[in-house]
């Protein structure tokens, strides 16, 4: 794909969907002392999903995982739409699109690993961070540089700011 039809891809774009583990997360978890389950999320990408939220972009998670700490990342995101225990994205994708009104061309899918193919041919655009497996990577319109839980979505975003042509300074300072 060209730069030109990449641009005009993320221009279109009015809402993401984001699998969690592997994206929002570096894929790896630590049980805690009395069991619980530990990640680790990156700032930079909940500096982006919040520029995101403040420049009118519709936000999911559609994880595969059904731990609390999904939903405790949307509520912290205030992230309404989640899709969690999730074995069919694509059909999640479609019901995301549904709940928010926008159609799956303008919807970019991040996702990181075979289960997230088939969403990841669906939406409009379809990204996969630099350490995705070959497969994701293979249905990837855009592949990061920074890798899950490093930075891949906040990449994402800026890259889809950037082609609709706002300031994330401007847009980071609207209510």
């Amino acid at each position: 794909m060209d730069q030109a039809d990449l641009k005009s891809r993320l221009q279109q774009i009015r809402a993401l969907a984001l699998d969690v583990d592997g994206v929002l997360t570096d894929g790896s978890f630590w049980w805690g002392p009395g069991g619980e389950e530990w990640k680790r999320f990156s700032f930079a990408d909940i500096m982006g999903i919040s520029l995101a939220r403040r420049a009118g972009l519709q936000m999911g998670l559609i994880s595969g995982e059904a731990t609390p700490l999904v939903d405790r990342y949307a509520a912290k995101m205030n992230i309404a739409f989640v899709a969690k225990g999730c074995r069919d994205k694509a059909s999640a994708l479609r019901d995301f699109a549904s709940a928010t009104g926008v159609a799956l061309a303008s919807i970019c899918y991040i996702g990181d690993d075979v289960n997230d193919v088939a969403a990841m041919e669906i939406a409009g655009l379809s990204a996969a961070p630099a350490n995705a497996v070959v497969i994701a990577k293979s249905h990837a319109t855009f592949v990061t540089q920074n890798s899950g839980g490093n930075g891949a979505v906040r990449e994402i975003i800026d890259a889809i700011l950037a082609a609709q042509e706002l300031d994330s300074r401007e847009v980071f300072s609207r209510q």
